[in-house]
């Protein structure tokens, strides 16, 4: 896992809107704060509901449910895989994942492993480009968490090669840039079905970062799609309005959350800072398959 840096322990002065944040990273995948910190960071800042969706692995949960039960968050389990739906990459939130289903960590494992060819195939494209982003740092840097492309984006930071992280992407890492590799195929609509097949609630993750947003929800809803991520960080009223109409028009419940990766990881994404309402909470508590 990634080590990253403990907070401050005064209080922030700004104003938190938000008590529910359902969508976080810790160090288990590609965020900067260990599962601990980050929960201990969500109760300092009054978030009542938090939900830990590292990218395709489990291996934070543990460790944050421990945290949580001494505070007054509720913990919600769950996860971000990432797919691919005709092109794009999709990625599904399922919450309320049972993390001990042997038959999901298989598959996880398995993804795990894909990460970790294709971020060689990335390293290998950009040292190729003249760029000395070196692969065994950033292994280490990821430790034993789930790696990922933000991995590579902090070496090119490092490198003086890319000014921020938005940088680091739009120039070296997104789809037809120098150190684009292709992930090996694994559907949305699998995604959702593993999802399922487990216990978990499958959502729509920042739609907007596809290219058709309703014509992806068609697709994904006969597969069980139950959620669309309408309330996100980078998201105003506006694209807000326009998802909970799509929601509302597939019966799908809305869910919202920050995407939070870390201190000033990317603008928008601040933990607790997206106001999302009690009642996405609500909505999505009814449909846990256990209650």
């Amino acid at each position: 896992m990634m080590r990253g840096p403990e907070l401050p322990s005064q209080p922030n002065s700004t104003r938190l809107d938000g008590a529910v944040d359902l969508h976080t990273h810790t160090t288990a995948s590609d965020g900067l704060l260990s599962p601990a910190v980050l929960v201990l960071e969500a109760a300092r800042r009054g978030i009542v509901v938090l939900g830990v969706t590292d990218h395709d692995t489990l291996d934070g949960l543990a460790e944050a449910q421990r945290t949580a039960a001494g505070t007054a968050v509720t913990l919600v389990p769950g996860v971000e895989l990432t797919t691919t739906i005709q092109g794009p990459e999709i990625h599904i939130l399922g919450y309320f994942v049972d993390r001990h289903d042997p038959v999901f960590i298989e598959r996880l494992a398995s993804l795990a492993r894909d990460r970790v060819n294709r971020i060689t195939r990335v390293v290998r494209l950009l040292n190729e480009a003249g760029y000395a982003v070196d692969l065994d740092a950033i292994l280490a840097q990821a430790d034993e968490g789930s790696i990922g492309r933000p991995h590579v984006a902090r070496a090119l930071i490092e490198l003086g090669a890319a000014s921020d992280m938005n940088d680091a992407f739009f120039r070296f890492l997104k789809r037809g840039a120098v150190g684009w590799a292709p992930r090996l195929p694994f559907t949305a609509e699998e995604a959702v079905g593993i999802l399922l097949d487990n216990g978990a609630i499958p959502v729509l993750a920042h739609p907007f970062s596809t290219r058709d947003v309703e014509g992806t929800v068609n697709r994904l809803v006969p597969a069980g799609l139950r959620g669309l991520e309408v309330y996100y960080g980078e998201y105003d009223g506006a694209q807000q309005r326009e998802l909970l109409g799509i929601a509302n028009r597939y019966g799908l419940v809305p869910t919202g959350g920050s995407d939070f990766h870390g201190p000033r990881f990317r603008e928008g994404r601040d933990l607790g800072t997206v106001d999302v309402p009690v009642t996405v909470w609500e909505g999505l508590l009814a449909l846990r398959p256990d209650r």
